[in-house]
């Protein structure tokens, strides 16, 4: 292979090369290693011109080899480029008790007190991807019939986030629409003799259950129960509960007798004041869960209580108990969960919106940049263990990152800056790629005299410093305002030899005002080099050495001029 490369630079790009026509058939592309060559051997910037005049010749000469040939030769010189290693398949989860001919028929039953944030992920994601996988039936089921806990706006929130984040819902059922149904069960379950109208006092009936003792209200008639039951409905009476009858001495006294209708006066979003008698959770969720025909109920292990005093509905009603499954808690640290938490943060002016990226909010997520599909993977992979997992965002993290570093272009971008004046060196033009192995275009960077560095090197007076794709300066004087240096030299080797840290820099002139909120809610200014003034909204991209972001507002053409973005991740 003739060229005028040394032997040794030759070899590295014949290795590159092989690798690549490996990976497509035998046919190399010289375009698409040159990024990932010299990303992994900087020492090689220098040559890139003498590089591309040969590699033409050199890629020919690999394709006339042959696909066998290549590998045996790359097997050869460098083996640890022969591929990756395959990661080893997860089994995928499963539910047990499936009938496949009948499938599955699944629910996501949220409140809607707020949007859906990342606890409510785990549980829409699994029951889309088992209602998917089972070809099943997905029901969003909005339990709202505590209206204290109700946000109105809230009802098309949580549709608009289960959309964004890919789950599919076949079903919305709305419970405060239902209370007739709920009625239906309650008045035949006082009829049936297994609950009751309890007027006692409720520090007087918890001392009762406490000590497992039967209220004076226990032993009424079911015909004195449906009287007051009536009354209830009409209104004409407060302060009662209707009780369903269980173990009085059950272990748990939570469980001994448990309330499963109350008297509301709180207005009601879509109600208003036209009802005043609501069904608790355990009744409503029952009735729903039989009558939609649910199979599999996926709950926090928090639940198994709550899954015990529902069976003794289904068992006195006679119908057909779910699947249960229920799985550990999923602790996440860091952003605020608690819906109520949120919603007075916002109301109190300490968080922006639903969005803020302190919240843990699938809005305050998307907001900074995650994809939808890094949540559900996510999500999938932490899977259905009943013990209790810590949710890693380093993990989350990686994902997102798998989905977005091949699609997102490179930038140079200098927070907190520092103005550098650089003399002895002559103006010089560096052409880079927007992507080192995609083709998305190409950026100029114009060396002048006048950079900014970013505040957070620390430059010191005296050391060498390595700017990016240019060459090396040393600094002369570090003042409040402005740093001044000179030029050393060009080599990268010199820069090598003398430990000379790697820095990214952007050009005084041309250069794009940027903000970047982190997901602390700290805001960072800096300058971007000018061709970042083309990015829109929504997109996300890179910013080199610092991390990947993504576009909220571009306000070049304002007033403002300048563009905001939020902090994906590093």
């Amino acid at each position: 292979m003739n060229s005028t490369l040394s032997e040794d630079v030759k070899n590295v790009v014949i290795k590159y090369l092989l690798q690549n026509a490996i990976k497509y058939d035998g046919k190399p592309n010289p375009k698409s290693i040159m990024g990932k060559m010299l990303g992994e051997n900087p020492d090689l910037r220098k040559l890139a011109k003498d590089i591309n005049q040969n590699i033409s010749a050199i890629a020919k000469e690999v394709e006339d080899m042959g696909l066998e040939a290549q590998k045996q030769k790359l097997s050869e010189i460098a083996p640890e480029m022969m591929g990756e290693k395959k990661e080893r398949k997860k089994k995928e989860i499963e539910l047990k008790n499936v009938d496949t001919k009948k499938g599955v028929v699944m629910r996501f039953a949220p409140n809607p007190s707020g949007p859906l944030h990342l606890g409510h992920a785990r549980a829409s994601v699994l029951n889309d991807f088992f209602t998917k996988k089972y070809d099943g039936k997905l029901i969003l089921r909005l339990e709202d019939t505590d209206a204290k806990r109700v946000l109105p706006e809230a009802y098309e929130m949580i549709q608009e986030d289960l959309k964004w984040l890919g789950v599919k819902v076949d079903e919305v059922v709305i419970q405060s629409q239902r209370l007739e149904t709920y009625y239906k069960y309650g008045t035949k379950l006082i009829e049936m003799g297994h609950a009751y109208v309890c007027d006692c006092e409720a520090e007087e009936f918890r001392e009762l259950k406490a000590e497992g003792v039967a209220c004076k209200c226990r032993d009424n008639s079911s015909e004195k129960n449906l009287e007051l039951w009536n009354k209830m409905l009409s209104g004409e009476l407060d302060n009662v509960a209707v009780r369903l009858k269980t173990d009085i001495a059950h272990k748990n006294p939570s469980v001994r007798d448990f309330p499963i209708f109350r008297i509301e006066h709180t207005s009601h979003p879509k109600n208003g004041t036209k009802y005043v008698v609501y069904p608790l959770m355990n009744l409503s969720v029952t009735v729903d869960d039989h009558l939609m025909g649910l199979t599999h109920v996926l709950r926090g292990k928090d639940h198994i209580v709550n899954t015990e005093k529902q069976k003794y509905i289904f068992d006195y009603m006679g119908w057909e108990i779910p699947e249960y499954l229920h799985y550990g808690i999923l602790k996440i640290e860091g952003p605020v969960l608690s819906t109520s938490k949120m919603h007075a943060g916002i109301l109190e002016g300490e968080y922006s919106d639903w969005d803020d990226p302190r919240l843990g909010t699938l809005r305050a997520m998307r907001k900074r940049g995650i994809k939808p599909e890094a949540i559900y993977k996510t999500m999938v992979d932490i899977g259905i263990k009943q013990a209790d997992v810590r949710f890693a965002w380093e993990n989350l993290y990686a994902v997102n990152k798998d989905l977005i570093d091949a699609i997102t272009k490179r930038f140079f971008f200098v927070a907190n800056p520092k103005k550098v004046i650089v003399t002895g060196a002559d103006n010089k033009t560096v052409e880079l790629r927007m992507h080192p192995d995609k083709d998305m275009g190409m950026r100029t960077l114009t060396f002048d005299g006048e950079i900014y560095l970013s505040g957070t090197d620390n430059v010191e007076v005296g050391k060498m410093y390595r700017l990016m794709e240019l060459f090396n300066i040393v600094i002369d004087e570090v003042s409040e305002n402005v740093v001044y240096a000179h030029f050393d030299s060009e080599d990268y080797k010199v820069a090598k030899e003398n430990r000379a840290n790697i820095i990214h820099w952007v050009p005084v002139k041309d250069s794009v005002k940027v903000s970047v909120i982190d997901g602390d809610g700290i805001e960072t200014e800096g300058y971007a080099e000018k061709d970042f003034a083309v990015v829109k909204e929504d997109e996300s991209v890179q910013f080199e050495r610092y991390g990947f972001v993504r576009i909220d507002k571009n306000e070049l053409d304002s007033d403002v001029n300048k563009v905001t973005c939020y902090l994906t991740h590093n």
